[in-house]
């Protein structure tokens, strides 16, 4: 495509080196395929001890140090002999918690504020249902294989981040959550269960708590609606946001989510382009 005059530029281009507007002026239509790339972070005393880090920067550093030199740039994260937590579940954490036990690092526990699922599908989760059933991915076999125990704590969230005299992370404090239901909505929130406190050493903190949506500056630039979840908004079933000739597609548009549903949402979204130019659109999307 490059040698056919195509001319990529990165996301982080759009509202810097390129005006958002100048876009506008120069094509027909733009689509914003951003991702949501924007981390939640842990809001939390000593949250600036040196030593912690989100997820998806200590994994990118990790594979780029990796690819670009063997580590030899030590552009990286180096958890070699350090005590690790990690805050957070899904593919994001398990990542950290294999990359981690690679590294060689000392201690590996993986916080998650949820319920562990069962073992074995519940009589309400039938087939063919998606089996609602815990899942121990390779991070967390190695480190059962490893350590001799799974790293994962439920029900678990960080009340603060423990400080030494330089400002670097030495350990977190803990506290076990409960469901309890509020008693002027009427719905079941998690809260703290008293007397529950525990510390855990930790050199290194890496947060994998998912993410809230596109980065500001994108959404920003084009002045685009964003919903609750601070997705880009727009009609249900629909790719066309709030600006004219501004569409978006995949995770800016549904939030985190596989790639099997980016490649889906592209597919929509250039056919609602199409149809927006020409006004029908002879796309197939299956």
């Amino acid at each position: 495509m490059e040698e056919e005059g195509i001319v990529f530029r990165t996301g982080t281009d759009v509202g810097k080196d390129i005006k958002a507007q100048k876009l506008l002026q120069d094509f027909d239509r733009v689509v914003l395929a951003c991702g949501a790339s924007n981390p939640r972070d842990i809001k939390a005393p000593g949250r600036d001890a040196e030593g912690i880090y989100f997820a998806v920067d200590f994994l990118t550093a990790n594979t780029k140090s990796l690819l670009n030199s063997g580590f030899e740039d030590k552009k990286y994260v180096d958890t070699r002999g350090k005590a690790l937590v990690i805050i957070g579940g899904g593919d994001t954490g398990n990542d950290c918690v294999g990359t981690a036990i690679r590294h060689g690092a000392k201690t590996v526990t993986q916080i998650e504020m949820m319920s562990k699922a069962p073992d074995q599908r519940a009589q309400d989760n039938p087939w063919p249902q998606w089996p609602k059933v815990c899942k121990t991915d390779y991070g967390q076999e190695e480190a059962i294989a490893l350590y001799g125990h799974d790293p994962r704590i439920y029900e678990t969230t960080v009340k603060e981040f423990v400080k030494d005299k330089k400002g670097s992370l030495k350990a977190v404090k803990t506290v076990k959550l409960s469901w309890e239901k509020d008693p002027e909505s009427g719905r079941m929130v998690m809260g703290e269960v008293p007397g529950s406190e525990q510390t855990l050493e930790a050199d290194i903190v890496l947060i994998a708590a998912g993410f809230l949506g596109s980065q500001d500056y994108v959404a920003e630039a084009f002045g685009v609606e964003r919903n609750e979840r601070t997705n880009v908004k727009t009609a249900p079933g629909e790719y066309q946001t709030n600006i004219k000739n501004v569409f978006v597609a995949g995770d800016m548009h549904r939030g985190q989510s596989l790639v099997v549903w980016a490649i889906r949402e592209g597919r929509e979204a250039a056919r609602a382009v199409d149809e927006s130019l020409m006004g029908y659109s002879n796309l197939v999307v299956q």
